[in-house]
C-alpha cells in the first residue's frame, strides 16, 4: 500500500510549525490542513465527518438534549450542558440567545424522542453551523456516545478545495499531534472520490504561524 505521508513525516512537519511561530501569551492551537485535487466541487462535493482523535489535551464541549431519564444520565455523567423541551421552547422564541448558547458548544446529543422539537426550535441555526444534534436512541448508553464526541472533531467543508482543523495545541507532544494528524488524514482519505490520488498537499500550521508542509513533496506516483 502506498502511504502517502507517515506518522514520523508529521512528527517532523508538526516540529517545525512549532519551531517557526513566534511564542504568544495563549497556548496556540495546531491546525492540519488538507489540499485537494483533481474534484469537480461543482458536483457537489462535501465532507462533514466526526472524527475521534487518538489523543487529546482538552475535550470538546459537549451538549445533550434529553427528557427523563437519559436527561437524568447525561448529567450524572457531567455533559458540559443538559437541556429538555422546556429551554427548547425558549429558544424558539429568542433567536439572540439561540445563537449564544449553540456557539458555546462542540457537538450536541439528542433523544430521539425529541428530535422533531429540536429541529423545530433550533435547526436553522443548528444546520448552517453543521451542529445538527446526533440522535440518541432511547436506553442507549448517553455515557458511551459523552466518552466519544469529548474526544471528537468536526470536519466539513463545501465546493471547497481544502479543509482545514484543529488536532490539539502545542502543549501536546509532537508525535501525539502526529497521530492525530494522520488520524484525520486517513478518515478523509477515505470519503474522497480516488481517495489519496485526490490530496494534493498536507500542511500543519500554529493559530499566528505561517503553514508548514512536508518536507518532501508528495510523491508523483500517479503523475
Amino acid at each position: 500500500m502506498f502511504v502517502l505521508i507517515t506518522e514520523t513525516q508529521l512528527t517532523e512537519v508538526v516540529k517545525k510549525a512549532k519551531e517557526e511561530t513566534k511564542k504568544r501569551k495563549f497556548t496556540q492551537s495546531i491546525e492540519l490542513i488538507i489540499n485537494f485535487k483533481d474534484i469537480d466541487v461543482k458536483k457537489g462535493f462535501a465532507i462533514n465527518e466526526v472524527i475521534q482523535l487518538p489523543k487529546t489535551s482538552s475535550p470538546a464541549t459537549v451538549c445533550v438534549i434529553a427528557t427523563g431519564e437519559m436527561n437524568q444520565k447525561a448529567k450524572a455523567a457531567k455533559a458540559d450542558s443538559v437541556i429538555g423541551t422546556e429551554e427548547l421552547t425558549k429558544f424558539e422564541s429568542n433567536k439572540r440567545e439561540s445563537r449564544k448558547f449553540i456557539n458555546k458548544y462542540d457537538f450536541f446529543l439528542a433523544d430521539t424522542q425529541i428530535m422533531p422539537t429540536v429541529g423545530k426550535a433550533l435547526g436553522q441555526l443548528l444546520g448552517p453551523r453543521g451542529k445538527m444534534p446526533t440522535p440518541v436512541p432511547f436506553n442507549a448508553p448517553i455515557e458511551s456516545f459523552l466518552s466519544r464526541f469529548r474526544t471528537s472533531i468536526k470536519v466539513r467543508t463545501r465546493a471547497s478545495l481544502s479543509i482545514a482543523c484543529k488536532i490539539g495545541d502545542e502543549s501536546m507532544d509532537d508525535s501525539d499531534l502526529a497521530i492525530n494528524a494522520f488520524a484525520v488524514i486517513s478518515a478523509i482519505e477515505k470519503k474522497l472520490p480516488n481517495g489519496e490520488k485526490n490530496i494534493k498537499k498536507i500542511l500543519i500550521k500554529t493559530t499566528m504561524g505561517k503553514p508548514v508542509k512536508q518536507v518532501q513533496e508528495i510523491k508523483k506516483k500517479y503523475a
